[in-house]
């Protein structure tokens, strides 16, 4: 096990930076040492694309998911209305009705 200064065991985590993305570290308050090698020039090169491209498709998931729930709004608010017109429509020819028999 691996100690940081503050007397807390370090716990292994995964940097994000460009120089040293997805090389793994141990750490607690603050870096304390690799984990692992660093990585091969062709991971390097490679990995910050795959993370561009899944931001892109994640950025695109999101805007879908809040445009199918502006939707789910306007299809509720369009069956609200319907019924409420329906309702009056239906009370309206019932009260109609009443009138023209004479009562």
């Amino acid at each position: 096990m691996v100690q940081c200064w503050c007397g807390q065991t370090a716990v292994v985590r995964t940097s994000w930076t460009n120089q040293n993305l997805g090389r793994r570290f141990y750490g607690c308050c603050d870096f304390i040492d690799w984990y692992n090698p660093p990585m091969c020039a062709r991971s390097v090169s490679i990995i910050p694309g795959l993370l561009r491209a899944r931001n892109a498709i994640q950025a695109a998931l999101d805007d879908t998911r809040r445009e199918a729930a502006k939707m789910k709004k306007y299809l509720i608010l369009s069956w609200g209305f319907f019924l409420l017109f329906s309702c009056y429509f239906t009370c309206e020819v019932a009260v109609g009705n009443r009138v023209g028999d004479g009562f």
